[in-house]
């Protein structure tokens, strides 16, 4: 049967074993199909260009990001505190008399010196005396004024929430504004509308297109992102596949509900093009905080002593209990303690005869080697965030707190897929500054920071090939999250979802791979992004 529409005059790289290398692809009712022509046939001559599968983001939190773009005050980790001060000055400076400052991302290296009295005062004279609160780069953390911790009610009497830290001044026990992990969540500024919830993901879906992503994992949704997806889709404007990851415990977010109760709404937002198959966990927090939990103790200091390891937010039994929820599952684990109690808890469940459910390890940066051959054995999912651990403002931070040899030794990628295990790349936006797979692409070959403004290589014997570091924000994604009948890679029978490229990534330095831009992206069959 004669295609509706032929792309022809490209290089596409289908990563598909079948038939890896094509000249043209064509389409029936969005969906891939043998390039036969008929005289209704719509020929697009692509000019000579490199076409790859619609990428793949298995982890990103799309929402958090459109609304950090749309409606909050940003900033990069490259900003000192004086720097931070300066944007909260002029931020306010738009706003009502008690209206919330909310925004971020301070770097992870600055902890110290935000934790101080004089900071947080520091930080109410910019804001005017608002209520501020203000992300980390993990976006684990919080920096709040003082009128947004008593907004929360945070005194120096205030006990430690479960699963945070508030922490305070040495001498007299005040509040100092920094808030790890679950206490970072007391403070409540004014929810979005349901419209702007619906306009985050829009635009965050609008810039993941720009650069080639026509599938993604939101890892970690609320009811009102649930919502918002749902909406979308049923008005025919979610260009994109989406799986959500529905909270079992929230540390970090402060959303509402979740566990059971958020887990039961989650069938009634199943839509075509999205489908809230997975449960997330935070089995910890991140390193530079000593929130991860790891076998071998952090470099001591004043606060943990000498042999302070961190610790998991749950056992392996109860962990184990929400892996037989019958939903697939991706599990934070940022330390090697928190990988081993994962596995273990998925070598139960897999014992007890649960082969179907998906399940993700997220970030594992750090792995001991005799738990590198379990993810193969187990199938688990290796959800790697390659725009985090090259040389930067967070592995630096990991270095001040960890041995040198531990810290030096990040995400072992060469190693899991020489053992077998299927490695799944995600930007892990916005804690990474942009969701743009190829500087994650050229980071996973060369080891080294794709914007040469850190120098050196972390750990460079990890490297992967360009073609296996390509199937790491494909087809393996596709793989990790369910969807690789439906997409990641250019085969026939499925969607037809690719981008456009400005060059070919196998002619490129690492360099010059991190500088790939998309001339278009389509989603199927349709172009939904073109440069210019």
């Amino acid at each position: 049967m004669p295609a509706e529409l032929i792309l022809t005059n490209a290089r596409v790289y289908t990563v598909d074993e079948a038939t890896p290398w094509r000249t043209e692809l064509a389409v029936t009712g969005g969906v891939l199909v043998e390039p036969e022509r008929g005289p209704d046939t719509e020929v697009v001559d692509l000019g000579g260009a490199f076409v790859v599968p619609g990428l793949v983001d298995v982890h990103n939190h799309h929402a958090m990001a459109g609304r950090a773009a749309l409606f909050e005050l940003s900033f990069g980790a490259e900003f000192g505190l004086r720097q931070i001060l300066a944007a909260v000055r002029a931020w306010s400076a738009e706003l009502g008399p008690d209206e919330w400052v909310v925004g971020g991302a301070w770097a992870s290296t600055l902890v110290d010196e935000l934790c101080t009295v004089a900071a947080r005062h520091a930080l109410d004279a910019a804001a005017g005396g608002r209520p501020v609160l203000l992300t980390d780069d993990s976006r684990h953390n919080r920096w709040a004024s003082t009128r947004a911790l008593e907004l929360a009610g945070i005194t120096t009497d205030t006990p430690d929430p479960d699963g945070g830290v508030i922490l305070r001044d040495p001498v007299t026990g005040a509040p100092t504004g920094v808030l790890l992990e679950a206490a970072g969540a007391l403070p409540k500024p004014p929810p979005l509308t349901p419209r702007q919830h619906l306009e985050s993901s829009r635009h965050a879906i609008s810039i993941l297109h720009s650069h080639g992503v026509t599938t993604f994992q939101d890892a970690g949704v609320s009811v009102d992102i649930l919502r918002a997806l749902h909406e979308l889709d049923e008005a025919g404007g979610l260009d994109a596949w989406v799986v959500s990851c529905m909270l079992v415990n929230d540390p970090v977010f402060g959303f509402d509900p979740v566990g059971r109760e958020l887990l039961e709404l989650g069938e009634r937002y199943r839509s075509t093009h999205h489908r809230p198959d997975f449960v997330k966990v935070f089995l910890d927090g991140v390193p530079p905080t000593r929130t991860a939990a790891f076998l071998e103790p952090y470099l001591p200091d004043e606060a943990h002593g000498p042999c302070f390891r961190g610790a998991t937010t749950m056992s392996v039994a109860e962990l184990a209990g929400w892996l037989r929820s019958g939903l697939s599952a991706k599990i934070h684990c940022t330390g090697d303690a928190s990988v081993r109690a994962a596995l273990d808890a998925i070598g139960q469940v897999r014992a007890e005869g649960h082969t179907a459910a998906r399940f993700q390890i997220a970030h594992g940066q750090f792995v001991h080697p005799e738990d590198i051959p379990r993810f193969a054995e187990l199938d688990v999912a290796a959800d790697i965030s390659p725009h985090l651990w090259v040389p930067g403002v967070i592995p630096a931070a990991i270095a001040g707190v960890l041995p040198a040899e531990l810290a030096s030794h990040m995400q072992p990628n060469r190693t899991l897929i020489d053992s077998g295990a299927l490695v799944a790349g995600g930007s892990d936006w916005p804690v990474s500054e942009s969701p743009n797979a190829w500087e994650g692409i050229a980071g996973l070959v060369s080891r080294r920071d794709p914007s040469g403004v850190w120098p050196g290589a972390l750990w460079p014997e990890q490297a992967i090939t360009l073609a296996e570091a390509i199937a790491v924000f494909t087809l393996n994604g596709a793989r990790a999250m369910g969807l690789d009948q439906v997409t990641g890679s250019l085969a026939p029978g499925k969607s037809a979802d690719f981008a456009v490229l400005d060059r070919d990534p196998f002619r490129c330095t690492p360099q010059e791979l991190a500088r790939t831009t998309v001339t278009q992206t389509w989603f199927a069959g349709r172009r939904v992004f073109a440069l210019n």
